[in-house]
């Protein structure tokens, strides 16, 4: 066997071909020049109509319905009035005498703001235009290279294109602002007696910088509310599976318990009658055995949302006839609360039971949270085909030195979780005296006399 050794031989890259490397500056200088291109020439006359504003702030709303209409078109009507304005100071601010000639100044001087409202990159380049055609018209010795009208106006393009824009452009318009200054003073400054570059550089630098820091603050303020409503999305969402898995962990011992009677006492029947026939025998076997392979299968499904160090009670859980110990327990921390139970007291499916506890037990923390000083009213009603609670209580009183606690909400959404898991219906909100209250109705299917 041979083996064939090659070499090859990598030549360095040749001086300005392609794989030379290029300068941290070059690349910096290239990005730039991209971007003046992108935001000042490419599609420069393109058709961008300026939106109406938004007129659904807190002042615009109370606005009349033909005021509130004006107002969105309120800044469609500050770029034409300082048109207007630009208009009459490049006719009445020139050193023409010639009424005609002023006139066609102003209107070559308006034209850029008009402009802003339809094409604001393009109405940037028609004022850049506008300058040397007006000075020229103009004729004067007086103002070099802004007319006094083509500086207003100016000015007012580069304000309006930078907030329609973004502050890479304001910066851009400026730098190019600020070369026609100095190109003019330097090349054509000369006869004049007096040339207003600089202060068009300084004046547009301040007004420029304004608007961008207006631009950076605004989008700040706008991550900053996206960022707060995803947060409180994350936390509804965390507080709604923790909710969920609370329940599910008191649904699975409920359940367990259950099914773990069942196993048992269908192992246990056929010793309670004398010779039992062997199809009696089978079907206490048969029963069994699904009564642990659904045992077996509820854990296993339901093991998923134990938490490692989760571990189930020892005592049975509360129901409605714990509910007079809870009260005790909270009437000792201040809370004067009454118990009213209507109807004819029956005992109710375990979950039930357990879900009116936790129902009533959260809203008398939450009175005590909330309005610390207020009585409440806990309303048990047993109806045909269903438990009614209610449970409201009063306003703060005036004179408290307990300041209530606010909350994140996540007692009225675990009990409504626990109202929707059990097919019930609730209403949770503030009363006319100033109180709070819960409102909840869980259905209990009833059940036939003779089934067991």
């Amino acid at each position: 066997m041979s083996v064939t050794e090659t070499t090859t031989h990598l030549k360095p890259p040749t001086a300005g071909g392609a794989g030379t490397s290029r300068s941290p500056e070059y690349r910096l200088a290239q990005k730039a020049l991209g971007g003046l291109r992108q935001d000042l020439f490419h599609d420069a006359f393109a058709y961008r109509p300026l939106p109406r504003t938004d007129a659904s702030g807190p002042i615009a709303r109370r606005l009349p319905g033909r005021l509130r209409s004006a107002a969105e078109q309120l800044p469609h009507t500050v770029v034409a009035l300082a048109a207007l304005f630009v208009l009459w100071v490049g006719a009445a601010g020139g050193d023409t005498d010639n009424g005609p000639l002023s006139l066609l100044i102003g209107l070559i001087c308006a034209l850029p703001v008009l402009a802003t409202l339809i094409r604001p990159v393009g109405a940037f380049w028609l004022s850049m235009a506008a300058t040397p055609v007006t000075a020229v018209l103009n004729g004067g010795w007086g103002e070099w290279p802004w007319v006094p009208g083509a500086f207003i106006s100016h000015l007012v393009v580069l304000v309006v294109v930078a907030l329609r824009t973004r502050p890479r452009t304001a910066a851009w318009m400026w730098v190019l602002t600020a070369l026609y200054a100095f190109f003019s003073n330097a090349v054509f400054g000369g006869p004049y007696y007096y040339t207003n570059g600089a202060p068009m550089t300084v004046t547009s630098a301040i007004a420029l910088l304004v608007v961008s820091l207006w631009h950076v603050r605004h989008t700040a303020q706008q991550e900053v509310t996206a960022q707060q409503t995803v947060t409180a999305h994350e936390r509804s969402r965390r507080t709604l599976l923790e909710e969920r898995t609370t329940i599910a962990r008191e649904l699975h011992d409920v359940v367990a318990h259950h099914m773990s009677v069942v196993a048992i006492q269908a192992e246990a029947a056929p010793y309670r009658v004398e010779n039992p026939p062997p199809e009696l025998e089978r079907a206490f076997a048969t029963i069994r055995e699904n009564a642990v392979a659904a045992l077996t299968e509820l854990r296993r499904v339901l093991g998923v949302v134990r938490a490692e160090d989760y571990e189930a009670p020892d005592a049975p859980q509360p129901t409605l006839a714990d509910l007079d110990a809870l009260l005790a327990n909270v009437r000792d921390t201040g809370l004067d609360v009454e118990k009213v139970v209507t109807g004819a007291v029956r005992e109710l499916p375990q979950g039930v039971e357990l879900s009116a506890y936790r129902i009533v037990q959260e809203a008398l923390s939450n009175s005590l949270r909330h309005a610390p000083g207020a009585s409440a009213r806990v309303e048990i009603g047993y109806v045909l085909g269903g438990l009614g609670l209610r449970v409201v209580n009063g306003p703060v009183p005036a004179p408290n030195l307990v300041k209530p606690s606010p909350g994140a909400g996540h007692g009225v959404t675990g009990m409504r979780e626990r109202v929707t898991m059990l097919n019930g219906e609730m209403t949770a909100g503030p009363t006319d005296d100033g109180g709070y209250e819960v409102a909840v109705f869980l259905p209990v299917a009833s059940v036939n006399e003779g089934e067991a």
